[in-house]
Parts: structure tokens; C-alpha cells; sequence
């Protein structure tokens, strides 16, 4: 049997330290500088954080370096040049693939605003291995709890689609196995597209299996079948897309369209994956019995399945249980603000959505201040629950029948929220961030 060959081979970042010199960082060589700036840049890449995020934590290194770092950022790679007394340094850098995971990327950012005030004490040997421990900070959840995460959050996600207790009770199983098989399998190191059909396919057939033997005991109608699409939303990239959508916004063309690329690659997979096993199953995408609940009693459950649903998501970022808590939170006022809206105004769900992200990125700002953590490992789980993971699906569903109409209507609707997403965020950093709003 031949033996497995990694394509990409790791670096061996002490073995570019020119000597065991324990000089302070900020009299170390070119060389010895540049490796410090680049390490931490592909560490913040690998997190899921966007271009603009990377290259503001190079530069606080660059500045306390004294020396001058310009950058073009991918969403695997960075190739950069540091420059000090007209002598340049020029590498190129590159990951495996990418995730997200929100409490690496909180520390990686505490380490970048420190590092001015120790770069005249430590030598770059012992940043190195102030960065080896990050790099080896172990996941805070193992699979079964990520399982259980987005149980609950697909779960959550199906009563604020319009799903009843029972398409949420299959979502429920559906997601948590289904999600469960997908990080085994990135555990295992196995390849993007074989995890996410594999995920999105048992989540299907569990839900499947559940509600036809809910038919068969318990006489259920066979409307529920339509919640099966709620049970693959925890594979939806809301990460990569509301990230490339401000990289976009902020000229860093590069990362924004590799970005909503990754995540168009994940979405069409994780949707042809579905419709195949529909029509396997013959279930089709309907709509859900309408609820006929109090409006007070509806928006005390929006109120809580939000606030369930974007604390499952956060924790599938890796978040810690204070920084998805603070999350779900932003998310259980802006979700339920968002959907109230479309609910009792005239306002379309684009518009909506943007209102909903625009106050998510306020309200983060201001809790920042508060709790340290960075606004991005905040906002983005808040308003992840907000992709319309349903729409792009019957958009491609309809497609692959030959439903042109009905599915270029889907996929529309949900481009118009997707743009909006970010949209919000930007504006809301915009409001906030003068280092954000200026073009420099």
C-alpha cells in the first residue's frame, strides 16, 4: 500500500531563527522579523477571519518591528513582503484548507495587541513558542457535543422557518447525527466535498427514516415531510460568506471571491446532495402548516429558539460557552427584530435582513467594550441563523428539475438576503470604526 504523502508540507518555523540569539524581537534580523508577521497571518488565516482582519494583526506586528508589511491575502494564502532599510524579504504561505474557530482567533488577536509592549523583551525564539501553543490550542468541544450544537440549532432554525414540533424533533436528530458523521470525518482529514455530502446526506436519510415511521406509528400526515431541508442547514457556509462579502467591501477582491466561492462550492454540493436523496425518498419541498400561535407567545419562542439557535451555531465556530452566550443574545434580539419586521410592516426580507445585521454590529460594538471579545466572533454567529439555507436549496432543487422559474425566483430571494448580511455589518462597522470607514 502506498504511503499517504501530505500536498502540503508543514514549515519548520524554528528552523528559520538564524541563531538562539535572545535579543529582544525588535533587533532581530529581516528574516527572523518576517517569519514572525507571516506565522501570525496564516495562524489568523486558518481561523476563518477575512483579509482586512489578517492584515491589520500583520501590521500591528510590522509597526512594533519597525519595519513596513504589505500583503495580498487569499483565503488559503498569503504571499507578503516586509521591507526595513531598503532591504526586502518576500514569502509565500500557504494552508491545507480552512475553518472557522472563533476562540483561537480571539487569542491570536489578544497576542497581536500585546505584541508591541513585549517585542523589546521577548526574542523571536520565544514568540515562536507563545505561537506554537496557539497553534496547538486543542477544539473546545468533541464531536458529540458539535452534534449536539447543531441538534439544537437546526432544530431551533426549523420552529423559525415556520416548522412545527415535529419536522423540529426530526430536524433535531437529523442534524445532530448528520453533523456529527461530518466532523468524524474532518477529524480524519477526509477531502471538503466528501464530508460535506456525507454529513448532508445522513442528516437526510435520518430525518427520512424518522418521519416515515412517525406515518407509520403515529399516523402523522406526510406534510411534515417538508422540514427534511432543515436538517442539512448546519452545513450552510454563513462564515465564508458574510466574511468575503466584507472583504468585498473593502477592495480586497482576492478573499472576497475566493471566499463566496468556498462557499458557493459547499452550498452546491450540500443542496445537489439533498435533492438527490428527495428524490430517492420522492419528498419535495413544500411549504409548512402555517401556526396559528398568540403573537405574544410567537415572539417569546422566536425570542428563544434565536437565541438557541445562534448559541448552537457559535459553538460550532468553536466558540466558548460566555463568548456563544453573548452571541445568542445579539442573535435572539436581531433575528426576532428581523422576522417581526417582515411580519408586521411592509418591509421586504432583504431589507429586513439588513435592519437585523445593521443592529447586530451596534449592539457588538458596544458589548465589545464590555466582554473584550472581537466584534466578528460576535456578529457573524449572531446572523448566520438569518442565511436563507432554505431558499438556496428550493432554488437548486427547482434548477435541476428544469424548474427555471421557480428556481431563478428562489435563488433571487436569496441572493437579495445574502448581499444584505454583510451589507449590515459593514455599515454598522462604518458607523463605529473610523480605522474601518477610511479607505488608507
Amino acid at each position: 500500500m502506498s504511503q499517504f504523502r501530505k500536498q502540503h508540507m508543514p514549515i519548520s518555523w524554528h528552523e528559520i531563527i538564524e541563531s538562539e540569539d535572545t535579543a529582544p524581537a525588535i533587533n532581530a534580523s529581516l528574516k527572523e522579523k518576517a517569519t514572525l508577521v507571516g506565522r501570525l497571518g496564516l495562524m489568523m488565516l486558518s481561523v476563518g477571519t477575512g483579509a482586512w482582519r489578517v492584515r491589520a494583526s500583520m501590521n500591528k506586528i510590522s509597526r512594533a518591528l519597525n519595519i513596513t508589511c504589505n500583503a495580498d491575502i487569499g483565503l488559503l494564502s498569503i504571499e507578503y513582503t516586509c521591507i526595513e532599510n531598503g532591504e526586502t524579504y518576500t514569502n509565500a504561505l500557504s494552508l491545507n484548507t480552512t475553518g472557522v474557530n472563533t476562540d483561537k482567533l480571539n487569542s491570536l488577536e489578544s497576542f497581536a495587541d500585546g505584541f508591541q509592549e513585549r517585542a523589546g523583551r521577548y526574542s523571536v525564539e520565544q514568540f515562536h513558542q507563545i505561537l506554537d501553543k496557539l497553534q496547538e490550542m486543542p477544539g473546545n468541544y468533541k464531536a458529540w457535543n458539535l452534534g449536539l450544537a447543531s441538534a439544537i440549532a437546526c432544530c431551533s432554525f426549523t420552529f423559525l422557518l415556520g416548522g412545527g414540533i415535529v419536522e423540529m424533533i426530526c430536524a433535531f436528530f437529523g442534524a445532530g447525527i448528520g453533523n456529527f458523521i461530518r466532523k468524524k470525518l474532518i477529524e480524519n482529514h477526509i477531502t471538503l466535498l466528501a464530508n460535506v455530502t456525507a454529513g448532508v446526506a445522513s442528516a437526510c436519510c435520518v430525518y427520512v427514516m424518522l418521519i416515515k415511521l412517525a406515518e407509520i406509528i403515529f399516523n402523522v400526515s406526510n406534510i411534515h415531510q417538508a422540514g427534511y431541508i432543515c436538517s442539512m442547514l448546519f452545513v450552510i457556509p454563513g462564515f465564508p460568506l458574510i466574511t468575503g462579502g466584507i472583504d468585498l467591501a473593502k477592495l480586497d477582491l482576492r478573499s472576497g471571491l475566493e471566499r463566496v466561492a468556498y462557499a458557493l462550492l459547499i452550498i452546491v454540493m450540500a443542496t445537489l446532495t439533498g435533492w438527490i436523496t428527495a428524490t430517492i425518498f420522492q419528498f419535495q419541498p413544500s411549504e409548512f402548516m402555517e401556526l396559528s400561535l398568540n403573537p405574544i407567545l410567537m415572539l417569546l419562542l422566536r425570542l428563544t429558539t434565536s437565541f438557541c439557535g445562534v448559541y448552537g451555531f457559535s459553538l460550532m465556530f468553536n466558540s466558548p460557552r460566555k463568548m456563544a452566550f453573548t452571541a445568542g443574545i445579539i442573535g435572539m434580539l436581531v433575528n426576532t427584530l428581523r422576522l417581526e419586521l417582515i411580519d408586521f410592516t411592509s418591509i421586504p426580507a432583504s431589507a429586513a435582513a439588513f435592519i437585523g445585521a445593521l443592529c447586530s454590529g451596534l449592539l457588538a460594538s458596544l458589548l465589545k467594550k464590555k466582554v473584550g471579545f472581537p466584534r466578528i466572533t460576535l456578529t457573524v454567529p449572531s446572523i448566520v441563523i438569518m442565511v436563507p439555507g432554505m431558499f438556496m436549496y428550493k432554488g437548486i432543487y427547482y434548477l435541476a428539475l428544469n424548474d427555471v422559474q421557480n428556481g431563478s425566483l428562489w435563488i433571487t430571494k436569496a441572493i437579495l438576503i445574502i448581499v444584505a448580511l454583510p451589507l449590515g455589518l459593514i455599515f454598522a462597522r462604518i458607523f463605529t470604526d473610523k480605522n474601518f470607514r477610511k479607505s488608507s
